[in-house]
């Protein structure tokens, strides 16, 4: 899909991808030039305040406080923020503890065994980070224990208006909110709180923190960055600004544990971009609660220095292995399964499968690359403890949390957002849930929506693509959700050499590409069985991304998609 314009005269490249994106003026300097004063007042998030007091008053009167956070790298960053905030107001002794639950054996959130054993030791308050919104009953049992719950959460609150009673809840879509963005991740909310935290226990008259604490809170963005980027929120309005500023902290950070995952994914020394938190330093995180036990990620994040912190980016490079290899073995079972089905078809608009042998902490992963694939929502279930339990994951036409709610009367549990959520059944119920969600499916997805779009921002020139033209486009990253990459259509343009193909393999393929004027290497991953179906001296159409080689320093696009012109 062409979402740009032809090559106008006296437009440069930069200009048009915007107007593309429908950019311009004042709007477009704003993403362009975003700094960190565009970050919203954290006192306008709902709940803020009160629980920055409550958690102050604890610190001075030396009462536990637990941060209670979710297993993956959302609520891993999350703690991470309000554990360092806490420590940094309460000094290096301040009873501060984290906990995480164990994701095969207590599930996602708040769960009333964690709360009363908490409370058994002492807690005195309880703060949630990433999770706790739907936790109704978790919040009457900590209150009957004397125990103050805070719930700092960013998932989709009950559309029925339910709310937990609860100490305090931070939350950006609480009711009556009047926060200007509704959009920040779990980490993001931890950020702002604590933000609010530090200005109240140590700001002057005018809020103005001492040098320590603005530059804690500048080193905090590097978390946050990394769980805006990975729970694949929308990278705009206060996302953007927490991102791009917060991966620039990463490689050089005073958080020793994130310095030695840096080292461990094979990024010393470089750059640290969007892509790098995606692709390698999410992975990792991930792979620690879905393949062990996520503490390990907290505590490589908190307390961990030296060669304890080494050990456990190594073995969370371990565990990322381990999980790719369960990955492939599951997902080639369930594209078996949803083809055996009939589930990949243009009559049934959702994958639902269940199977008892699965690995629980891998479904959630399985089901994104069954939705790249087959561009329809996807459920896989597995059995634990006598019943299904699950991640789904969806398309953007597709309100996942809503498709979960209308059939709900079949449902144990669930819990999420438009794109993404978690669920249980018991297995009688399984049958009857699949027909539920498939038909509401059907009713709300059209054949249109079951393609992979692939938008381009605009036509462009071989000769067009400098480096300095590029290094413009760069000012739009970071690329993400809602910020996509920049994407552009070469037209009618002429392959100037033969084909070559180069990596270990030979799987991938390079590609010169000429318009009238300069000719242009370009690269497509895994492209290189198309070697012997292309020539020198035929017409393509290539749609690319443009970048820059870190080793030539020339521009060097990769080729996202190609038809012969």
């Amino acid at each position: 899909m062409l979402s740009g314009t032809e090559s106008e005269p006296g437009r440069s490249l930069l200009e048009r991808v915007l107007k593309a994106r429908g950019l311009e003026g004042e709007e477009a300097q704003a993403q362009l030039n975003s700094t960190l004063n565009d970050l919203h007042d954290p006192t306008l998030l709902p709940g803020a305040d009160k629980a920055a007091n409550r958690l102050i008053v604890a610190l001075k009167n030396n009462e536990p406080v637990i941060i209670y956070g979710d297993y993956d790298v959302d609520g891993i960053t999350a703690t991470a923020i309000l554990f360092h905030t806490l420590r940094s107001i309460g000094g290096p002794d301040a009873d501060v503890r984290t906990y995480v639950p164990h994701r095969l054996d207590e599930g996602y959130g708040l769960n009333a065994d964690a709360i009363r054993s908490l409370a058994d030791e002492g807690a005195k308050v309880i703060i949630s980070v990433d999770c706790g919104i739907t936790a109704c009953d978790e919040a009457d049992l900590a209150k009957s224990l004397g125990v103050d719950l805070i719930i700092t959460d960013h998932h989709n609150p009950p559309s029925d208006g339910s709310v937990p009673d609860a100490f305090a809840v931070v939350h950006p879509r609480a009711q009556g909110s009047s926060y200007p963005f509704i959009e920040l991740c779990g980490a993001g909310v931890a950020y702002k709180l604590a933000w609010r935290l530090l200005v109240i226990a140590c700001g002057d008259e005018q809020g103005k923190l001492p040098k320590d604490k603005r530059e804690l809170l500048l080193e905090l963005l590097a978390f946050a960055s990394l769980g805006t980027i990975a729970d694949v929120v929308p990278l705009v309005d206060e996302n953007r600004v927490i991102t791009k500023y917060g991966l620039g902290r990463i490689p050089r950070s005073m958080f020793g544990g994130l310095r030695e995952l840096v080292s461990a994914s094979g990024l010393d020394g470089e750059k640290i971009e969007a892509d790098d938190v995606g692709f390698r330093l999410g992975p990792r995180l991930n792979a620690c609660g879905r393949m062990g036990h996520a503490a390990d990620a907290v505590e490589l994040f908190t307390t961990a220095t030296g060669k304890r912190a080494r050990e456990i980016a190594e073995g969370l490079h371990d565990q990322n292995e381990s999980r790719r290899s369960t990955e492939r073995k599951i997902l080639d079972q369930a594209i078996e399964l949803a083809e055996a089905q009939g589930m990949t078809g243009p009559d049934r608009r959702a994958i639902v499968l269940a199977h008892d042998d699965w690995h629980p902490g891998v479904v959630g992963i399985v089901c994104s690359r069954l939705v790249d694939r087959f561009a329809r929502p996807a459920i896989l279930l597995c059995k634990q403890d006598g019943k299904y339990k699950g991640s789904g994951r969806s398309i953007p036409a597709f309100n996942l949390h809503a498709g979960l709610e209308a059939t709900c009367e079949h449902l144990a549990s669930y819990g999420g957002h438009d794109m993404a959520a978690g669920l249980s059944l018991d297995e009688k119920d399984l049958d009857p849930f699949v027909r539920a969600f498939v038909d509401y499916a059907n009713n709300a997805l059209t054949t249109d929506d079951l393609v992979n779009d692939l938008r381009v921002d605009t036509l462009a020139e071989t000769q067009e693509l400098t480096p300095d033209a590029i290094r413009e486009i760069f000012r739009l990253r970071p690329f993400g959700m809602g910020n996509p990459k920049v994407r552009l259509l070469l037209k009618g343009v002429r392959i100037d050499r033969d084909p070559g193909v180069f990596g270990a393999k030979g799987n991938h393929l390079s590609l010169h590409l000429k318009h009238e004027g300069r000719a242009l290497r370009c690269i497509m991953w895994s492209g290189g069985v198309l070697r012997n179906e292309l020539a020198r001296g035929q017409l393509v159409d290539a749609v690319v991304s443009p970048q820059i080689s870190s080793y030539s320093g020339q521009v060097e696009p990769v080729i996202d998609d190609w038809r012969f012109a």
